[in-house]
């Protein structure tokens, strides 16, 4: 693989971003990526297939190996297409950090989690950004898409990296650009979805910009990194806000006997004010649960409340343990018998349909709670064959899907659905179930109706 950097040597400024420019243009502009997650690996193959050079790093020499075979280690993701990327030479994934001198532009995307006290863990991009800064030289920019609070790129990344005596805006540039990813989503992927860019001064965004251009369908600059970096918080904040409004609309149309599917299925027909949005067992992936909060945290500096963020927060967090309560009523209504003794099988633990994605998945909680009840839980996921290791449900590792037939589904008091995977055979849980308490409105969009069949 080529290296980066050598023929701009001796550039500053202005010089020196369009001698970049121009390596962008010919396609010779060396592409690092640090995090070969959910993120890395679809920007590592977009920018691959585009005909750019990519280096990609990873802490996880196991994963390394494995992506260098061509491998999958994210079930969505094409093998086919990190196999071209590979075939051609254009890709190329490392443990060794010494190589972060190599790329012409550095894109982070590592994880930005919560602490146990829900307060912003930048530990991740700081550790990556001390990485850089040992091997920064000039000319190279410096990207964050890693969700977090306005601020972190020139408050934390920048000082980091200027401990390399490099100077942020002359000698190396500094951007940020969130993350758009939406796992499994089959209409929009990495390369269609438009990117918005800040920067710390013009020229990086001139530089960040031109190499997006080159990548992605639609490049959306705005005036710095911080606005960039509100942006995405705004956009998931957004989406937590209104999943908690049609969470609470469901709990309070069920009190109604009112079924809240419906209610939004007719309410999305008006052809402008209204937008969908559908209730759940509770917030899973890595956007909606964590990024909020990231504001709520920067909003105390300033002295500002966020009453409304905080409240929708209360309620998505509080949706596990209503399902849980929803389970219990209808056992004791339908089966007569409480939750203390029974077997209840689970399907789907990923946090969304269709794709293998733990992170912050409800159904860990939702087990949790089961369990706790006296209850014991099995699960059905053929997208998450074994519960990885978690930071919070670590006692979860381990356990293995288990297949569901007529037979296995009888054994179970009940069956509660988490996660509307597309290829679970819902009649066969719907005819041999004793009882299904649905979180998804999957067997009725399936034409399943019965007396077995409960909406939670």
């Amino acid at each position: 693989m080529a290296l980066g950097g050598n023929e701009t040597d001796g550039l500053h400024g202005p010089a020196l971003v369009a001698a970049l420019k121009e390596k962008i243009a010919r396609k010779l502009l060396l592409v690092g990526i640090v995090g070969l997650g959910y993120v890395g690996i679809p920007l590592a193959l977009v920018s691959a297939r585009v005909g750019f050079p990519v280096l990609g790093f990873d802490i996880d020499a196991e994963r390394v190996k494995r992506l260098n075979k061509g491998e999958a280690v994210i079930k969505h993701i094409r093998t086919d297409v990190l196999n071209e990327a590979l075939a051609s030479k254009r890709f190329e994934a490392t443990d060794n950090f010494d190589r972060l001198a190599e790329p012409d532009a550095i894109l982070i995307a590592v994880p930005t989690p919560l602490t146990k006290h829900r307060e912003p863990d930048l530990l991740y991009v700081e550790q990556t950004a001390r990485a850089i800064a040992k091997r920064l030289r000039r000319g190279q920019l410096v990207v964050l898409e890693s969700t977090t609070w306005p601020g972190t790129t020139k408050e934390i990344l920048r000082p980091i990296l200027e401990t390399s005596g490099l100077v942020c805006g002359q000698d190396f540039f500094l951007a940020f650009s969130p993350e758009r990813e939406d796992p499994g989503n089959q209409q929009f992927g990495t390369a269609t979805i438009p990117k918005v860019v800040g920067a710390e001064d013009p020229l990086a965004l001139d530089y960040a910009t031109a190499l997006y251009d080159a990548l992605i369908v639609k490049t959306v600059p705005v005036s710095s990194s911080a606005t960039a970096e509100a942006v995405k918080l705004t956009e998931n904040i957004f989406r937590s806000v209104n999943i908690a409004l049609v969470n609470e609309l469901k709990v309070i149309y069920d009190k109604m006997g009112i079924d809240v599917w419906e209610v939004i299925d007719a309410a999305k027909t008006k052809p402008f004010g209204f937008m969908p949005f559908y209730p759940g067992p509770g917030l899973g992936g890595h956007c909606i649960p964590i990024d909020p909060f990231y504001l709520t945290w920067k909003a105390r500096e300033f002295d500002v409340t966020t009453r409304f963020i905080e409240l929708a927060g209360q309620i998505n967090t509080a949706m596990p343990q209503y399902v849980v309560d929803r389970l219990r009523e209808a056992m004791d209504r339908t089966l007569k018998r409480g939750l203390n003794g029974a077997s209840i099988l689970i399907i789907g633990v990923a946090y969304k349909k269709n794709v293998d994605d733990m992170r912050e998945s409800p159904s860990l909680r939702l087990i949790e709670l089961i369990e706790h009840a006296g209850a014991s839980v099995a699960y059905h996921d053929p997208y998450v064959p074994v519960i990885p290791m978690t930071r919070e449900h670590a006692s979860l590792a381990g356990r293995k899907s288990v297949p569901i037939t007529a037979a296995t589904i009888k054994d179970f008091d009940a069956v509660l659905i988490a996660t509307d995977h597309d290829d679970v055979d819902y009649k066969l849980l719907a005819a041999n179930a004793k009882l299904v308490v649905d979180t998804r409105n999957a067997c009725a969009r399936a034409g399943l109706s019965g007396p077995n069949l409960v909406k939670a």
